[in-house]
């Protein structure tokens, strides 16, 4: 039996059609915050792994690793922010994955509704994730001793710029989940791109204390832009830290922006059109 996708004729040129791609958008998002709140483990465990990284950094490492000009823990702070939003993007290609499996894709087209609104949905939860995640750990850093150097207005920016960028890669991850369709592909994929751009990075120890060809990719890793330009606005640079002569270490925070619009505008439109190709089988 074919399942055939009912379709509003016209719908994305129909006036209105801005406003319906908006509520559309919204209900997905609706059905993921649900779907967190009847599974629980999601946060949960969500939670406890940025919390058991503060923890193990500060208090296992602090004592072995000396930054001059500043201690490990602040140090480190916009390390695991930044680990820790890349790692949560995953979830948005883990649970595309699941959903196709489970045949949920198939229900959803059948109804009058944007094709990306799905994808919407599904990359909004994960940055609800994702900011519950950062106030889990910005708490936990100020109770283990990290503080903010900087304005209010500089720190805001900081978490902003971590979420943006988790935000772009969930539309990477999403695309990458429609690919393989299988969660656990796609979790062992993601961990196998995703921690060595963490780990070859300066998110736990400065750049140039890498050997050669470790220290060249973590220069150009974009991970490493992502972290220095949340210490920058997090006011946790160590006095008197060399500063690279390349663009890219002269503005960190405007060279993730960059890196950010770049994803979108390639992934977004990749992702719906994947999205369109796997619900018309």
């Amino acid at each position: 039996m074919t399942v055939t996708t009912a379709r509003r004729p016209d719908a994305e040129t129909q006036p209105g059609a801005v406003a319906r791609w908006f509520n559309d958008g919204w209900i997905t998002t609706r059905r993921n915050l649900i779907k967190i709140k009847r599974v629980p483990d999601i946060l949960v465990f969500t939670t406890l792994q940025p919390i058991m990284f503060v923890l193990l950094f500060t208090y296992v490492y602090a004592g072995v690793i000396d930054i001059p000009g500043s201690t490990y823990t602040e140090f480190i702070m916009a390390g695991i922010f930044a680990q820790t939003v890349v790692f949560g993007s995953t979830y948005s290609g883990s649970a595309m994955a699941q959903d196709l499996k489970d045949g949920i894709i198939d229900r959803f087209r059948t109804l009058p509704m944007s094709p990306s609104a799905v994808l919407i949905g599904r990359t909004n939860g994960d940055l609800l994730i994702n900011s519950i995640s950062m106030a889990v750990m910005m708490a936990t850093g100020f109770v283990v001793g990290w503080r903010i150097r900087s304005s209010f207005l500089e720190a805001v920016a900081a978490v902003a710029l971590l979420l943006l960028f988790a935000y772009a890669l969930s539309w990477v991850m999403a695309f990458l989940g429609m690919m393989v369709r299988s969660p656990e592909v796609i979790n062992n994929v993601s961990f196998l791109v995703l921690f060595p751009l963490t780990f070859i990075s300066n998110a736990f120890v400065p750049a140039e204390t890498l050997p050669g060809p470790l220290r060249i990719f973590a220069e150009w890793n974009p991970v490493t832009s992502l972290v220095q330009a949340a210490r920058d606005l997090f006011g946790n640079v160590p006095a008197g830290t060399p500063v690279g002569d390349s663009w890219h270490q002269q503005y960190p925070a405007l060279a993730v922006l960059t890196g950010v619009v770049v994803i979108l505008v390639v992934f977004v439109p990749l992702a719906i059109r994947r999205f369109s190709q796997v619900t018309s089988r």
